[in-house]
């Protein structure tokens, strides 16, 4: 099992999908959407944008069929701002999610591979549409390193 994010991007054996959760109009609650549309789509790395609506996708992220689903969310995990943890989806009974209906830990009942959950920590989560300096320093991080990982077929 991962511990970090570089760890499972390590896994090139596996296919892949990051799905960006969250409310682009509630201020740093729109970060798992803003690092899911930046991903480059390519090699054993894709991304899907649901918003703040995943139980409508689970067909489509089933019939999509990864090896490894990331959730890529705002969590209130009580760190500092812009703190961003892999976090294996059967240990977020104590954190909360901002701007879904159905808890992440129910939702990947759904799913057949392993699901994580890549969790920013807010600073702001007032109406708005901008995310905050620290939250979108960490998200293009993140970006970053997904988007630098080579493609693996063809190669």
């Amino acid at each position: 099992m991962p511990d970090s994010l570089s760890d499972l991007l390590s896994c090139r054996d596996k296919n892949i999908l990051f799905v960006g959760i969250g409310n682009v109009l509630k201020k740093d609650d729109g970060a798992g959407v803003y690092i899911s549309r930046n991903i480059l789509n390519r090699g054993n790395i894709s991304s899907l944008t649901v918003e703040v609506s995943i139980e409508n996708y689970i067909g489509k992220i089933n019939s999509l069929d990864p090896d490894i689903l990331v959730l890529v969310d705002c969590v209130d995990t009580g760190a500092a701002p812009g703190t961003s943890r892999l976090i294996p989806v059967d240990s977020v009974q104590d954190l909360t999610f901002n701007t879904h209906n159905i808890s992440l830990k129910r939702i990947s009942e759904f799913f057949r591979m392993p699901v994580y959950i890549l969790g920013m920590q807010p600073e702001k989560l007032g109406f708005g549409e901008n995310i905050s300096y620290i939250v979108r320093t960490e998200a293009d991080k993140i970006i970053n390193l997904i988007n630098s990982q080579e493609e693996t077929y063809g190669n």
